[in-house]
């Protein structure tokens, strides 16, 4: 019975408690080996025995290969091939009727024959053209002659010869609206846009770039040979009456240069970024790619009766001066724009509303892919500046986090990391100094009256060019704080030296103790990180110095804009007079300017819009780092 088995094999599986106390020997033994697949190798080593008889059966048979290709002993021959039974059969057929047919192939045809896609096709025959339509001869207008072919093959050779099938008469209808909205369309438009501003700019560029222009030959004349001679007689008297100016002292960068070997510098306007978009705001910032140095971002802000309205932040190219490559419209005014070091298609742009946007501009959509409007610690006034800067205690740059620094005029210096989401926390807080007034004699204490914000508005910033943990603060009451990263609001020292807001602090790239700062109070100041007092004072202008900067390849030039007045500053030539002083041209006053960094030239941002590019003519080339330095240290009585 089933079920009585299965009852006495558990009953018989019942062990007692001595059976389970008693020792029992288990003995582990190996298996055989199971050989599933042997299959055996091709291949030899070296140290086996048969060896030697492999390698040398090997090179007799390369020998034999080698042989084969030039001997006579031996002959290529098929063998075992069946012969197919050949069949002789006479048919009957139409006859064969030629045509010969000449036409002119152009560079656009053959170029249009490699892209089939887009290529336009020919007009054909319908293929219901009956056999009287088809005997008609092909038209006359073509290229080249025809010879009169019969009806019944008239349509097969037209078609042969459009080498496109005959289409539908819905294909042929064209769509104006999908043609003008497609995106090979806008691409071909791009190419040949560029094509013509290369043509037009031809010659600007090749200054711009440092390479020879290039003037085509005319065909001299009686009347222009008149005219050369009388534009060299004008050029003689020019040079003598240089030759008769006495030149300053303080040109001379030594005594023993000659007046004939000085030259003075001049600027020359090459092109304007500009158009219609841009005319009415005021270029507020400029900044170059780090990685592409023909792509420029300047950003616009526009104030009309004290009501701030939108802002515009675009990126030009020198392939096309006269219109931006890329477009961001901002519900803002545009204060501040800067490259992503690491991530050189990431534009950081900072707006009068407090707002930090973050755009791809490899994407033609104007959206900001990262926001700060959503973020709790937003700036609530202007960012005056912001700047990408590699922090890090790790020895390589890969170590270094990348992180975005903006200053702002709500007292606040923050940093943002680029995560998901635009998030930022506190690396200052400006705190207002109390005034050190002196009291005249015989003069009533007056109260103090309490602040309305305990901060500062924060106008600008600058890291040290070698040490990123070191970094300087321009505050809008006219002082600068020398500040440390390794503590919240750790101040190295206080420079008081501006009674106006502070616009800019740039630090000396080369001399990296010295740094320039320009003010509202008509002053540009020189100091060094060691002395709390200015080294010296350039005042030449009634008017507010905007923006400085220093020159990427010298360490005693800069350039510094006025309202209406651009100034180039040699200090190893003279620190009382600019080496260049000029009146720019333009509508409006100048707000920003900005180094070339591949070519010898200068940017100058106003207030009507324009982006001039300008040529430094006979600006003295810098030498070595180390002479640079000791001779600014020498001029400024560092040095005994």
């Amino acid at each position: 019975v089933p079920g009585f088995s299965a009852a006495q094999e558990e009953e018989e599986e019942a062990l007692t408690e001595a059976e389970l106390e008693q020792r029992v020997d288990i003995l582990l033994s190996e298996t055989d080996t199971l050989r599933m697949l042997d299959q055996p190798p091709a291949l030899m080593s070296t140290e086996a025995e048969e060896a030697d008889r492999v390698q040398e059966r090997n090179r007799i048979y390369v020998q034999i290969c080698h042989a084969k290709v030039d001997s006579e002993d031996f002959e290529e021959k098929m063998v075992q091939t069946l012969g197919g039974a050949a069949k002789t059969k006479e048919v009957q057929c139409e006859t064969i009727n030629t045509a010969e047919k000449g036409t002119m192939v152009t560079s656009w045809d053959l170029d249009n024959s490699l892209d089939v896609s887009e290529a336009e096709p020919t007009e054909t025959e319908e293929p219901e053209t009956t056999a009287e339509e088809s005997s008609k001869s092909p038209p006359a207008e073509e290229h080249g002659q025809a010879v009169a072919v019969p009806s019944r093959r008239a349509s097969s050779i037209i078609i042969a010869d459009s080498a496109v099938p005959a289409r539908s008469q819905e294909e042929k209808e064209c769509h104006p609206e999908e043609i003008l909205a497609s995106e090979s369309l806008k691409h071909d438009l791009v190419v040949m846009e560029r094509i013509l501003m290369e043509n037009i700019f031809q010659p600007k560029l090749a200054v711009y770039r440092q390479i020879p222009v290039l003037i085509e030959p005319e065909t001299p004349s009686d009347t222009d040979s008149e005219k050369d001679s009388d534009e060299e007689e004008e050029v003689k008297k020019e040079e003598e009456k240089k030759e008769e100016t006495p030149v300053r002292r303080s040109v001379l960068l030594d005594l023993t240069v000659t007046p004939e070997e000085v030259v003075v510098p001049s600027l020359e306007q090459l092109w304007s970024y500009s158009c219609d978009l841009t005319r009415g705001h005021s270029v507020s910032s400029m900044a170059w790619n780090k990685v592409n140095p023909d792509l420029l971002a300047v950003g616009y802000r526009e104030f009309v009766s004290q009501d701030q309205k939108k802002g515009l932040a675009c990126c030009w190219s020198l392939k096309n001066p006269m219109w931006p490559e890329r477009i961001f419209r901002c519900e803002h005014g545009v204060t501040a724009v800067d490259f992503s070091l690491g991530s050189p298609h990431l534009l950081a742009v900072g707006m009068a509303n407090g707002c930090v946007a973050v755009y791809d501009v490899r994407s033609r959509d104007d959206t900001a892919l990262l926001d700060s409007s959503a973020s709790l610690n937003k700036h609530t006034g202007s960012v005056w500046q912001l700047r990408w800067v590699k922090q890090g205690r790790g020895a390589t740059g890969g170590d270094k986090k990348e992180k975005l620094i903006c200053i702002s005029a709500d007292g606040r210096m923050t940093e943002w990391l680029i995560q998901q989401r635009l998030d930022c926390s506190d690396l200052m807080k400006i705190k207002r100094r109390e005034s050190t007034k002196k009291k005249l004699p015989g003069e009533r204490e007056r109260k103090s009256e309490a602040p309305i914000s305990q901060q500062a508005a924060g106008m600008c910033f600058d890291f040290h060019p070698e040490d990123p943990g070191i970094y300087l603060v321009g505050t809008e009451e006219g002082h600068i704080y020398c500040c440390s990263c390794s503590g919240k609001e750790q101040i190295l020292g206080t420079y008081r030296g501006h009674k106006g807001p502070v616009y800019k602090v740039a630090w000396n790239p080369s001399s990296t103790d010295m740094f320039l700062s320009c003010s509202a109070d008509w002053n540009t100041l020189l100091w060094h990180r060691d002395s709390h007092t200015p080294l010296v004072t350039f005042t030449t202008a009634t008017d507010s110095v905007h923006d400085i900067k220093w020159a990427p390849k010298s360490a005693f030039i800069y350039a510094a804009v006025h309202e209406s007045r651009v100034e180039i500053w040699d200090l190893s030539a003279s620190i009382f007079n600019p080496v260049l002083s000029c009146a720019t041209c333009s509508e409006g006053n100048l707000t920003s300017v900005l180094f070339a960094k591949n070519a010898e030239c200068l940017l100058l941002g106003d207030s009507s819009g324009d982006v001039g590019v300008w040529q430094l003519h006979d600006l003295a080339a810098p030498k070595t780092k180390v002479w640079l330095c000791q001779r600014a240290r020498a001029a400024l009585g560092l040095i005994p």
